[in-house]
């Protein structure tokens, strides 16, 4: 748990799954927070004033009255600050912590990207090629499984930062496949990773923070402006 004095408070949004990895993360380490849920519609003073440069972006964690913002960023910081507390989100081994920041980029700035294009493509040819990149994107980190390029829970460790800045996204990228068919990850073409995401799914600290995707379906689908959603409100 959090030290005595240590103050921690979350801002977040329940559908973001960038506020999500920030929760498993807490979790993981075994650290108290206070939660306060955003209005994104209407931003509270806190927010906009604890991210001035992203328009009150969330996910926010407030440590002490000190902002961190930004998923990936606030994962480092929480495993650093409280690296006393529960298990190391990344090795200690300067080699294996390069490779897990690697993978780790690749996931927001390759997979991630190349759906929202397939979901948000201005043209059917766009999509289309959006679902291509996601495919690829998706068959690399297979490999990166496969051949043990990286370290990914295996149900008899603990998982790491590239788990949960992939396994943060699964309540998400779940909710596009049941609304528009863009598959997480195929049992048959990607097996090892469909295998993982359930292992990491089921954990307990996974569980009470991921959004169950019947409700980020009706989420979505209730927004009347598709291009205002999750993924351009937080970060």
């Amino acid at each position: 748990m959090a030290g005595r004095g240590e103050e921690l408070k979350l801002l977040g949004m329940w559908a973001s799954p960038f506020v999500v990895r920030v929760q498993i993360a807490l979790r993981l380490k075994g650290l108290s927070y206070e939660y306060v849920e955003e209005d994104l519609q209407s931003k509270s003073e806190l927010l906009l004033r604890s991210n001035p440069a992203h328009a009150g972006k969330v996910p926010v964690l407030i440590h002490n009255g000190k902002p961190v913002c930004e998923s990936s960023v606030i994962l480092r910081y929480i495993d650093e600050a409280f690296s006393g507390s529960g298990p190391s989100l990344l090795p200690a081994d300067p080699y294996g912590r390069a490779v897990a920041l690697f993978w780790a980029v690749f996931v927001d700035d390759t997979l991630l990207k190349a759906r929202s294009q397939a979901l948000r493509g201005e043209t059917v040819e766009e999509k289309e090629e959006g679902r291509k990149k996601a495919a690829v994107a998706m068959e690399t980190l297979e490999g990166v499984l496969m051949e043990s390029k990286a370290r990914f829970f295996s149900g008899r460790d603990v998982p790491g930062y590239l788990d949960i800045m992939l396994g943060g996204l699964l309540g998400s990228m779940r909710a596009t496949e049941e609304m528009c068919g863009l598959q997480t990850f195929d049992p048959t073409t990607t097996p090892l990773l469909a295998a993982w995401a359930e292992l990491f799914c089921a954990l307990d600290a996974v569980e009470l923070v991921m959004p169950r995707v019947e409700r980020l379906v009706e989420y979505a689908e209730a927004m009347q402006q598709p291009r205002t959603a999750v993924s351009s409100t937080t970060n």
